[in-house]
């Protein structure tokens, strides 16, 4: 523990003797608790984020309207069970393989997405799968399922008891490695069964996926290699999942899943989803007392304090510190050094999903997805989904928001509509200043006839630290390149 640390809980302590003893909060008048400390990354701030619902209402965030009557289900999104049955599976978060600087890898002819999918009568049924076309057909039919890439053997070879314990197979990313292999990076999360001692734990996972085409028109699965676990947190820089559970209250929202892979001049990296640790701002009522985690004026700041400190649902805000960490890794793909936050959501939400981040034009923009439903901001509804974006000079930062706040796509649409989307992904293309965006459509397990699906893809026009969507660019479902 640091001495700035130590000092703030020692204050802390402090404040609430003075509540109790005599007098609350004017009892404790003279002596301020507030502070400013940023601990040296970027930060979503309430003063930002609260801009949004006026913000969101231009076109310009908006994420196209789609033709119900024209979406269909993944064709080839099929599996059968045990007694040959037939199971239309639903598909939502995918990652196309990706060359090291983001763009869109040609395997052979072919380009290839990882995928979750699953029967969509049984939640726990998530698991990666491997879909692929060839190279320019862009239709939903022209996709193929290679089938799930990994067997449920496979945890169980390496002498690595995180992998052994795997329940289910998060998002991630993959990368087309120079020497032409293919090198996937996902999320391993153990089962939710706290009376044996599990509490979902989410952990960085790596594997060589050895790719065949046995015939034309055709890609198999042979096996994977050097399937290994990576970062599971260090408690300091990142929440452990001990450290969100340990005490037995599971009200917190602990994270450390979809690692997105980048290379940054020749060295190797990992940006994921996480929570802040003991050193970089930790959860706890100390983090309403912190300037930074605001931004604004000094007259918005004790206001929205208060509004804070006041709030039912207090709580859950203190226990917000969502954030998008970053690792650097070996050549071997194993640890190699634990690195402080990019950014972090301290008092708004516990949830920033799909860490995404690219080079464009010599600067690094970094994306997220995020729920208004997992956010605690005024005027901000559970059905708004948000894409929220940043930029920066270096891969390390210092971030900063993307359109003045951040915001970068919005849908409000009721779950139930079937062109509900989410889990929007930025791909760069190699050349221009448009990027394609990908997301799964339709609400998992909601309907008989339709399942979650590619949705179509759109463009969104990337310029300096503006962006915008590009009118009348809705693409076919699933497409990811416009070259």
């Amino acid at each position: 523990m640091n001495i700035k640390t130590f000092a703030r809980q020692a204050t802390a302590a402090t404040f609430a003797t003075a509540l109790l003893v005599g007098g609350g909060a004017s009892a404790f008048a003279k002596q301020s608790m507030d502070y400013k400390d940023s601990y040296g990354f970027s930060h979503i701030t309430r003063a930002d984020m609260l801009k949004l619902p006026e913000q969101q209402t231009s076109e310009q965030f908006k994420v196209p309207q789609f033709d119900a009557s024209t979406i269909k289900n993944i064709p080839a999104a099929v599996k059968y069970d045990e007694y040959g049955n037939k199971i239309n599976m639903d598909v939502w978060d995918t990652w196309p393989l990706q060359n090291a600087d983001g763009t869109v890898a040609d395997y052979k002819g072919y380009n290839i997405v990882f995928g979750l999918a699953g029967d969509p009568k049984r939640g726990s049924d998530t698991f990666i799968y491997l879909f692929y076309k060839k190279a320019g057909d862009n239709s939903i039919e022209s996709w193929k399922n290679a089938g799930r890439v990994f067997k449920d053997t496979d945890k169980l070879g390496p002498n690595d008891s995180i992998l052994n314990n795997q329940s289910e197979e998060w998002s991630g990313s993959a990368t087309l490695t120079s020497d032409g292999e293919v090198r996937l990076f996902y999320t391993n999360r153990h089962p939710w069964a706290p009376e044996q001692g599990f509490f979902g734990k989410q952990t960085l996972t790596t594997a060589q996926i050895n790719v065949s085409q046995p015939e034309a028109g055709t890609l198999k699965i042979d096996g994977v290699e050097d399937l290994k676990s990576i970062f599971d947190g260090d408690g300091k820089n990142y929440q452990t999942v001990s450290q969100a559970f340990g005490a037995g209250d599971y009200s917190d929202n602990h994270t450390l899943r979809d690692p997105h892979y980048v290379e940054d001049n020749g060295r190797k990296y990992l940006i994921f989803e996480a929570n802040t640790g003991t050193e970089t701002g930790y959860q706890g009522e100390n983090s309403f007392f912190n300037k930074a985690f605001y931004d604004g004026s000094n007259v918005f700041f004790e206001a929205e304090k208060q509004k804070l400190l006041q709030s039912p649902d207090k709580k859950f805000m203190s226990i917000a510190n969502g954030a998008l960490g970053i690792i650097e890794i070996n050549d071997d793909y194993t640890l190699k050094q634990v690195m402080k936050p990019l950014i972090a959501s301290n008092l708004v939400t516990d949830e920033i999903e799909r860490a995404n981040v690219f080079k464009k034009d010599g600067k690094w923009y970094l994306f997220t997805s995020t729920r208004g439903a997992k956010m605690f901001i005024e005027g901000i509804d559970k059905e708004d989904i948000y894409m929220l974006g940043y930029v920066a000079d270096s891969l390390t930062g210092p971030y900063k928001p993307l359109n003045k706040t951040g915001l970068v796509l919005h849908q409000d649409l009721n779950p139930y509509d079937i062109t509900w989307t989410y889990a929007h992904f930025a791909t760069p293309q190699v050349k221009g200043d448009n990027v394609v965006i990908t997301s799964y459509m339709t609400n998992r397990g909601y309907f008989a006839d339709h399942q979650s699906t590619f949705a179509p893809s759109f463009l969104l026009n990337i310029k300096g630290s503006k962006t915008s969507v590009v009118k009348d660019s809705i693409l076919e479902q699933g497409q990811i390149t416009i070259e």
